[in-house]
């Protein structure tokens, strides 16, 4: 890696400089961008495929495409607005030579308006280390729970509750009204309700966590589709 690429403070840079960089091929530029926002868009493409490996594979190939179209980012939503609708339409794309697209008007028109909902919130303090192990085992239901939502629910759950997105930032990853947003994560929430105790709402915080092992593992993959490689101190050599 030469003196400049190591005088760069990648980790100290704003999100649209690092795009900068990267558009310049800067390659340890979009290993930045790539990690802040690992959690996120795994956690959005494991909402829509349903799979652990096949979410990883989707994020992949949707940062490999983004890599390669960084000139269409035009900045009009962030860059991680930007790559969250990358990611869904490769998840999306998966999903349909997986199966059929669920019926999203037959599926509303099915949930009555009627029971309490329940609001499950984003964050959660720190707990008493003696409920650790009934936590691990709550927010393990919790993720069964979420993943037997229907897809257009488990979606909006996912960004709105577990990633804490805004409305406006979710429709427009999804491409969708705000309105419809708050439809859909209402009966989210219901159907969650249904199927738990109100207990279960202190373990979704840790649902899908995103470890070091599985962050290192995608960003590492992409940079060798890219044909960085790895130097032996663990950094990408800067592009090109």
């Amino acid at each position: 890696m030469s003196e400049h690429a190591h005088a760069i403070a990648y980790a100290t840079l704003s999100d649209d400089e690092l795009v900068v960089l990267a558009r310049r091929g800067q390659h340890e530029a979009f290993r930045h961008i790539m990690q802040r926002g690992n959690q996120r868009l795994f956690r959005v493409a494991r909402a829509v495929l349903n799979d652990d490996a096949e979410a990883e594979d989707a994020l992949q190939d949707a940062y490999t495409h983004a890599f390669e179209h960084l000139d269409g980012f035009r900045g009009e939503a962030n860059v991680l607005t930007w790559m969250t609708r990358i990611v869904l339409n490769e998840a999306y794309a998966r999903r349909r030579r997986r199966r059929a697209t669920v019926d999203v008007a037959h599926i509303e028109a099915a949930q009555q308006d009627e029971g309490r909902v329940l609001a499950f919130p984003s964050r959660f303090g720190i707990e008493d280390p003696a409920t650790h192990v009934a936590r691990a085992q709550l927010r393990e239901l919790a993720e069964h729970a979420i993943e037997a939502l229907p897809e257009p629910f488990r979606v909006v759950f996912v960004l709105r509750e577990i990633e804490g997105c805004s409305v406006e930032e979710t429709a427009t990853a999804l491409g969708i009204r705000a309105e419809t947003v708050k439809t859909r994560l209402h009966r989210a929430r219901r159907l969650l309700h249904e199927a738990l105790h109100d207990s279960l709402a202190g373990a979704l915080a840790d649902a899908f966590p995103f470890l070091g092992p599985r962050c290192a593992r995608i960003t590492e993959a992409v940079l060798r589709r890219m044909g960085a490689g790895v130097a032996p101190d663990g950094h990408a050599p800067p592009g090109r």
